[in-house]
């Protein structure tokens, strides 16, 4: 149905929309006229049909910022699915530690989506890749390959091509990529240790992942402590499968949640006045995804990177510090023993 008005009162989003544009805004931003005009729409999402196509001015396209003479013609064919507004490019500062003609290493702070999905259909990775590399959107997810949850950070691999992010894929399922993060937990668990626990949709709450006996998919993840604290532990977990919420599951599964964990932790508080402090500081999980290895898709070569720690996770650190057990050693972030591990490239 066309439904013809010049100032809109009761707009039903799934109809088309035909308006015409007063001589008074002349000089005026489209997207600024149209959220005058149509005050039932947002900004936000009047922005975002200009930059998909869906709003055609005297039928053509037309950038949110460019300028209007009056008397124009607006067709409106709104997008109504949510699900179709996630693969927008938007604008959003990313943190490319590596880049070549077919991968991308990023470091991803905390506070950003990785992939659209209920309730975040918008700001995330996936946007800001399709803005900053536009040829991703040729490529299915925009390239990504494996996840971080929104309030971890460190390092991900996306890639370029088809063809590189099909070899990734296949490394992930041959379990050829290697993923070390840091964490802090609570409690002391064992020195070394391997939790090798199947995880599912928890039964009582299906927002949230567990350890289930019957069902679920194969779950493995290595931890050792590097440094113990008076009721805290700094850990250093190898995954060796990639589920959802894995490390944060498998952790609480043993008796040490994340520390500062919104849905598996403890919320404990009767710490040290300047531990609470830094942990409400923190505001998310202390996880983060230091170091990355592959075999580049194209050429073959091992590719090792190293990220350090975010500055909220440090200051947690030094301020737990202060209650560091005497048959620790020194705290050295960026000496640690590699040995049994990956040696990776550092970029500090």
């Amino acid at each position: 149905m066309l439904k013809s008005t010049k100032i809109s009162t009761e707009i039903e989003t799934d109809e088309q929309i035909n308006i015409t544009i007063p001589d008074e805004h002349t000089g005026k931003r489209i997207d600024t006229v149209l959220a005058l005009m149509i005050p039932e729409l947002s900004r936000t999402r009047l922005t975002n049909w200009l930059k998909s196509g869906n709003i055609l001015v005297d039928g053509k396209i037309l950038r949110p910022k460019d300028k209007i003479l009056g008397g124009e013609i607006v067709l409106i064919d709104p997008l109504t699915n949510e699900e179709e507004l996630a693969y927008l490019p938007e604008e959003i500062p990313l943190d490319i530690i590596y880049e070549d003609e077919h991968i991308l290493v990023i470091n991803k702070p905390a506070g950003l989506v990785v992939h659209p999905g209920s309730g975040n259909w918008s700001g995330t990775l996936l946007n800001g890749l399709l803005f900053c590399y536009p040829e991703l959107k040729n490529i299915p997810r925009a390239g990504i390959v494996h996840r971080l949850d929104k309030d971890t950070t460190g390092l991900m691999v996306v890639a370029r091509t088809l063809g590189a992010q099909t070899q990734l894929v296949r490394q992930l399922q041959d379990r050829q990529v290697t993923r070390i993060y840091r964490a802090i937990v609570e409690g002391h668990p064992h020195q070394e240790g391997v939790v090798n626990k199947s995880i599912g949709r928890d039964p009582n709450n299906r927002v949230k992942m567990a350890t289930i006996a019957i069902g679920g998919k194969e779950a493995i993840t290595k931890f050792r402590v590097l440094q113990n604290f008076d009721k805290f532990s700094y850990i250093e977990c190898k995954l060796e499968t990639g589920r959802t919420h894995q490390i944060r599951v498998h952790m609480k599964s043993i008796g040490h949640p994340l520390v500062g964990d919104p849905i598996y932790g403890n919320h404990k508080v009767n710490y040290a006045e300047n531990v609470v402090e830094a942990i409400l500081s923190l505001n998310r999980q202390a996880l983060h995804a230091t170091k990355l290895s592959f075999i580049h898709p194209i050429t073959e070569e091992l590719m090792n990177f190293k990220i350090a720690l975010p500055q909220d996770f440090k200051y947690l650190l030094q301020q737990l510090t202060q209650t560091k057990l005497n048959n620790t050693n020194e705290f050295d972030d960026d000496n640690d023993d590699d040995d049994n591990w990956e040696v990776i490239y550092v970029r500090e």
